[in-house]
C-alpha cells in the first residue's frame, strides 16, 4: 500500500510539473504576425504555424503527427510515389560507369605459348576493360576458337557445356558489333538488337549478369526475362528504356510477343544457349515460334551451342544458321583437367560425419553437395543446420523466388553450402566454388561430369570429393569407362571419421514450398507425372 501512494504521488507531481513549464513556454514564445506561405507536401510536417488562439483562451492542443512504424518499433519506409517503378539494385542499374581515365596499358598480359589473348582480337576499349574487371586473361579453348570468326559477323555451332567459356563469346560478340555498327536513331522500346534464348531462368540470369559485368564500360542495357517472377515488373524493366540484349526462356518471352510488348523484327544477332536441352524439355516447337519473328537468317547472326552436337540438334543447327563455323570442346576435359578428384572409401552411416569433419576443420565455404533424391537432400540440409552451419536446399520442389534469393546469398556469402539435387542444379552457375561433394555417387557417369563442373570453372582450380558406400561401388566401373582412367580410391583419414558431439542448434525443417500451377494440392501421382529432383 505504501510502495502504490508514493508511486502516484510521484506521478502527480511529474504531470503537474510538466503543465506548469509548457504553460511557461506557451507564454514565453513569439507570436507571429503575419502567416507563413503554405507549406510544399514535403515540408508541412515541419513548418511553423501561427498562433491564432484568443488571449486568455487556453492554446488548443495539436496532436503530434504518428510516424509510421513507431508502434511497432519499425523504422518508416520511404514514402516512394506509386507511379514509380520498382527501385533498382546496384545490379539491375544499366547505365554505363563512371568515366575514370583508363588505357590498356593498365591491362597487361604476357604472351603465352599455347594460347590466346584479349588483346590479340582487336576488340574495342570499353570491352577491353569489361575483361580486365572479369580478370579475364587468356582466351579458352572454345573463344578462342570462335571469336575470330564471329567477331567478322559469321555464325557459329559450337558444343561445350557450362564452365568453358562460351557465354562470353556470345556476349562480347554482340558488344562488339554493336560498337562497330551503331544503332539507328529512334528505336523504340522493346526493341531489342540481340536475343539470348535459354532453357532455365538461372541460366537467364546467369547470362545477363555475365552480359552486365562485361557490358559495364558501354551504353548498351540488358534484361533478362522468365517464368516465375512478377510479369508487370520484367515489363517495366524491359519497356522502360530501349533494351539492347534480351535475355529469355522461350515460354516468358511468347508471352511479352503475344502482349505486344516486345518486337523481334530488329533482331540482328540471336542466340540459343543449351539446344540440347531446349530439345529435351520440349521447348523447340516455341523456339521455332521465335525465330520465325525474327528477321530471315540472311539478315541476322546466329550462334547455337550444345553440350551433345546430336543428328536431331545438327539438324536444327542447320535450319537456323548459314554456314556455321563448328567447335568441338571434348566434355571430359573440362572434369579432368581442372578439378582434383578423391573418392573416399566410407560407409552410409560414416558419410554424415565424414562431411561435416571435413567441411568444419578444413574451413571450408562455398561448398556444395549433390545428392541423389529430393528426400535425401532435405534430410541432409537439416541436420547440417542443426550443427550450426549455414546451408540451404536447391531441389526441384524449391519455388524461383526462393531459388534466386538461395543462389545470391550462396553467391555473397551468407550461405555457407548449398544442397542440390542434379535436376535443380543443371546450369548453375558460381564462381569460386572451392568444393563439390557427391554425398551419394550419380547413376549416370554424364551427371558426375556435370556435379564437379562446378568448380574448377573457366581454367582454375577446384575439389571434388565422391562418397562411396557399399550401394555405390558398383558404379565405379561405368564411371571408369565413361572418364578413360582408372578411379583411384582411397580411406579417409581416421580424425575425420571422429564421432560428432550432439546437434547444438534446433533443427529447422527445410522448407516445402507449395505447389502451384493445376497441380497444387493434389497427389502428383493422380496425374501419371514422376516427380523429379
Amino acid at each position: 500500500m505504501a510502495y502504490t501512494l508514493v508511486t502516484n504521488l510521484f506521478g502527480c507531481t511529474r504531470r503537474l510539473r510538466s503543465k506548469e513549464e509548457r504553460k511557461e513556454r506557451e507564454e514565453t514564445a513569439p507570436t507571429v504576425s503575419e502567416p507563413e506561405p503554405a507549406a510544399s507536401s514535403d515540408t508541412a510536417a515541419t513548418a511553423p504555424v501561427a498562433d491564432d488562439t484568443a488571449p486568455g483562451e487556453r492554446p488548443k492542443k495539436r496532436r503530434p503527427r504518428r510516424r509510421q512504424g513507431r508502434r511497432s518499433g519499425r523504422k518508416p519506409l520511404p514514402e516512394t510515389p506509386l507511379e514509380a517503378g520498382p527501385v533498382e539494385t546496384p545490379e539491375e542499374s544499366r547505365e554505363p560507369e563512371a568515366a575514370e581515365p583508363w588505357d590498356i596499358d593498365q591491362f597487361q598480359v604476357d604472351p603465352e605459348e599455347g594460347k590466346t589473348r584479349f588483346h590479340d582480337l582487336d576488340l574495342p576499349a570499353p570491352i577491353l576493360r569489361g575483361i580486365a574487371d572479369a580478370e579475364f586473361r587468356y582466351c579458352t579453348p572454345i573463344q578462342a576458337a570462335l571469336l575470330p570468326h564471329t567477331l567478322n559477323g559469321l555464325d557459329a555451332a559450337g558444343r561445350a557445356q557450362t564452365g568453358t567459356g562460351k557465354t562470353a563469346v556470345f556476349i562480347i560478340t554482340m558488344l562488339t558489333q554493336f560498337l562497330r555498327n551503331p544503332a539507328p536513331e529512334g528505336r523504340r522500346k522493346g526493341t531489342p538488337r540481340a536475343l539470348v534464348l535459354a532453357p532455365t531462368r538461372e541460366l537467364a540470369l546467369q547470362i545477363e549478369k555475365e552480359t552486365h559485368l562485361l557490358s559495364r564500360h558501354t551504353p548498351f542495357k540488358s534484361v533478362a526475362i522468365f517464368g516465375g517472377m512478377d510479369y508487370e515488373k520484367q515489363k517495366r524493366r524491359l519497356t522502360g528504356e530501349v533494351i539492347d540484349i534480351v535475355v529469355a526462356t522461350p515460354g516468358r518471352l511468347l508471352d511479352f510477343k503475344r502482349q505486344g510488348d516486345l518486337h523481334l523484327s530488329k533482331v540482328e544477332i540471336l542466340v540459343i544457349d543449351e539446344a540440347d536441352r531446349m530439345l529435351d524439355m520440349g521447348f523447340i516447337p516455341d523456339v521455332q515460334r521465335i525465330i520465325h519473328y525474327t528477321p530471315p537468317k540472311a539478315q541476322r547472326q546466329t550462334m547455337l551451342f550444345s553440350a551433345t552436337l546430336t543428328a536431331e540438334v545438327t539438324r536444327f543447327a542447320s535450319q537456323w544458321t548459314r554456314n556455321p563455323v563448328t567447335v568441338e570442346i571434348e566434355p571430359e576435359q573440362v572434369a579432368v583437367d581442372t578439378v582434383n578428384q578423391r573418392v573416399l572409401i566410407t560407409t552410409i552411416d560414416e558419410k554424415f560425419t565424414l562431411l561435416f569433419n571435413m567441411i568444419t576443420r578444413q574451413n571450408l565455404d562455398r561448398v556444395i553437395v549433390f545428392t541423389n533424391r529430393r528426400d535425401q537432400a532435405r534430410r541432409l540440409t537439416e541436420r547440417l543446420g542443426s550443427y550450426g552451419i549455414s546451408c540451404a536446399l536447391l531441389s526441384g520442389e524449391v519455388d524461383q523466388k526462393k531459388r534466386v534469393k538461395t543462389l545470391e546469398e550462396f553467391r555473397n556469402g551468407k550461405i555457407r553450402v548449398l544442397v542440390a539435387t542434379d535436376v535443380a542444379a543443371r546450369g548453375l552457375h558460381v564462381e569460386a566454388v572451392s568444393h563439390v561433394f557427391n554425398y551419394n555417387m550419380p547413376m549416370d557417369p554424364e551427371d558426375y561430369v556435370h556435379r564437379i563442373g562446378r568448380t574448377g570453372r573457366a581454367g582454375t582450380s577446384g575439389i571434388s570429393v565422391s562418397f562411396a558406400s557399399e550401394d555405390d561401388s558398383f558404379l565405379i566401373p561405368a564411371l571408369e569407362k565413361y572418364l578413360g582412367h582408372e578411379i583411384h580410391c582411397e580411406h579417409p583419414d581416421e580424425d575425420m571419421l571422429e564421432t560428432l558431439p550432439e546437434p547444438t542448434h534446433t533443427p529447422v525443417a527445410a522448407e516445402r514450398p507449395r505447389r502451384s500451377g493445376p497441380y497444387r494440392g493434389r497427389n502428383p501421382r493422380s496425374t501419371g507425372r514422376r516427380k523429379t529432383g
